[in-house]
């Protein structure tokens, strides 16, 4: 028997707008052994057509129950949504009620979107006419424009435009490969939020973080939690961690540790800057730079750490409030320049060191390390050098050498032996082997030399007609046991590494990392880019695809304009 109805019947009851309509039934049977109740079409030189509020479906074989308003669509079978959804499979189970398609065998959907035409494909597939869903729990590979997106669980929110992937996702692209335990991917946009364990690797970089956004066109997103970037030869930590491939461009905030996997060196601080193309890593907000010397810790902080240049010529800027600590020796200035070729440290504008117990200070005061060795090797201080330690015996009084310039030798990590050169003066206090003292020794010549010994004085010699006394305690007046230009600076002495912290930086208030432990409302936040395309978490604007590199902030050109760079 044939059954054809080329035109669709129009009903105007609600019972029978939810039915589901023959455009054309070719040949009809039944087998009511095999399917009681069902009417079966099957094709002729034409497909057997059904149509169902707004959907069109084709198929070789269909099954239709018309009491409970369903089918069974078998055989090449092909389900339209308007102009823009196609789904084709091997077999369809469509239910008129709850506008419910389940399609098995090589299933199919296409979608043609503003950003282009988009693939589906898997063995079962749910489409939710109702909801305007689509989804499946059998593995699923989607293809766009941009990316090859495939996972073990997925949803298509058509009306969003939008994907939400679950268990083993995986991105392939040209320039760069996406793995995450859950993915929200815009189809328009091709904005991809990640949830859970993430890893993005891309030529230059890899990526982890457990939740954050990447912008798949661009290469560009940020982490805010527990991220992690492996840049060129540096890898930043943060609780958010913003990037930008275009601009070889990473900022991170909060809790951030950037490491120098070549030089092993460290970077903390709760606002960070890395300009891969500059190989340069700007720092501020309690920011301290950790190297190792001679199997010790250096800890050198400033209000700002600028750290600039390729490896072996890299150079370390600490500016305002500069401070160093390691073990036997620390310091403070304003400004520290530290190289990397030259090996040499140097404390500008109002230095102070402290070697032990002794005092150091002088215009401008050069720590030099050993090339080979990488070891502290000496010390420079270069004019109005000027040397103070607390009397170790007595407790009142100060052993004081001063001259034009100091220049120290370290072994061992320790100053051993310190050479003041040029109108040189001492007052040392002198004791016997039981500890009593024989009297202050203040003597004027034009060199000292001091051999050191347990960061103490061991052995004091004068050069080139001294000229000077031992004098009884009682002889010498309080007044006059103190050298032109004594300074005692005992109270800003750096005696832990947490001491190069001041107040302010002990009392930052940290910004709020939004999503760090709630949740976003990642379809706002989706709406929110559209109209803005900044980066909302930390702030960095993207005026175009393109991405351009971004300005310093002007305290940061305030700093390239110091003079001793």
């Amino acid at each position: 028997m044939s059954y054809g109805q080329d035109k669709k019947t129009t009903v105007t009851d609600t019972t029978q707008s939810k039915q589901i309509n023959i455009v054309y039934g070719a040949n009809f049977t039944k087998n009511e052994a095999q399917f009681p109740g069902a009417s079966i079409f099957s094709k002729d030189d034409r497909q057997v057509q059904f149509e169902h509020q707004g959907a069109d479906l084709w198929c070789d074989i269909a099954i239709y129950y018309q009491k409970e308003n369903r089918l069974r669509a078998l055989g090449n079978v092909r389900l339209q949504q308007g102009d823009s959804i196609e789904m084709t499979s091997g077999k369809i189970n469509y239910d008129g009620e709850t506008k419910l398609a389940k399609a098995f065998e090589e299933v199919l959907l296409e979608t043609d979107q503003k950003s282009g035409k988009m693939t589906l494909k898997t063995d079962t597939l749910y489409f939710d006419r109702e909801k305007q869903e689509a989804y499946y729990n059998s593995s699923g590979t989607i293809v766009d424009s941009t990316n090859t997106l495939t996972s073990e669980i997925g949803r298509y929110f058509m009306e969003l435009d939008k994907y939400q992937f679950l268990d083993s996702v995986h991105i392939e692209n040209p320039q760069y490969t996406l793995d995450s335990d859950r993915l929200d991917y815009y189809t328009t946009s091709k904005n991809a939020y990640m949830y859970g364990p993430s890893t993005i690797t891309g030529e230059t970089y890899k990526i982890y973080c457990e939740r954050g956004f990447y912008d798949t066109k661009v290469e560009s997103g940020y982490g805010i939690k527990n991220t992690r970037i492996d840049y060129n030869n540096r890898i930043i930590q943060g609780d958010s961690v913003y990037f930008d491939k275009a601009s070889e461009f990473a900022s991170a905030t909060n809790n951030i540790v950037v490491t120098d996997t070549i030089n092993k060196g460290i970077v903390r601080a709760h606002y960070a800057e890395v300009f891969k193309a500059k190989d340069s890593v700007f720092a501020t907000k309690r920011a301290v730079s950790i190297s190792l010397v001679e199997q010790d810790s250096l800890y050198m902080h400033g209000d700002t750490l600028m750290i600039t240049g390729k490896p072996e010529n890299r150079v370390l800027r600490a500016f305002r409030n500069a401070k160093f600590y390691k073990t036997d020796l620390s310091g403070k200035c304003d400004s520290i320049f530290s190289s990397e070729k030259t090996g040499i440290t140097q404390l500008i504008r109002n230095p102070v060191i402290w070697n032990g117990e002794n005092q150091m200070t002088g215009d401008s005061i050069h720590l030099i390390s050993n090339l080979e060795t990488e070891k502290l090797d000496s010390l420079k201080v270069l004019e109005n050098a000027f040397i103070i330690s607390l009397d170790s015996i007595g407790k009142t009084g100060y052993n004081q050498a001063k001259g034009k310039d100091l220049f120290g030798k370290f072994e061992d990590n320790e100053l051993k032996y310190i050479d003041l050169i040029k109108n040189t003066e001492v007052i040392y206090y002198m004791y016997n082997d039981d500890d009593e003292l024989i009297g202050i020794d203040k003597t004027i010549c034009s060199r000292i030399n001091i051999v050191m010994a347990n960061n103490d004085v061991e052995d004091l010699t004068f050069f080139t007609e001294p000229n000077g006394d031992i004098f009884p305690e009682k002889e010498l007046p309080v007044e006059s046991r103190k050298l032109k230009g004594f300074i005692w600076r005992g109270d800003e002495r750096i005696r832990t590494k947490d001491d190069i912290f001041d107040e302010d930086d002990n009392n930052l208030v940290l910004p709020v990392i939004r999503g760090i432990d709630n949740p976003i409302d990642i379809d706002a936040e989706e709406a929110e880019r559209s109209q803005n395309s900044g980066d909302p978490v930390n702030k960095i604007p993207s005026s175009n695809d393109k991405a351009p590199a971004p300005k310093l902030r002007p305290k940061v050109q305030k700093v390239t304009s110091s003079p001793i760079q």
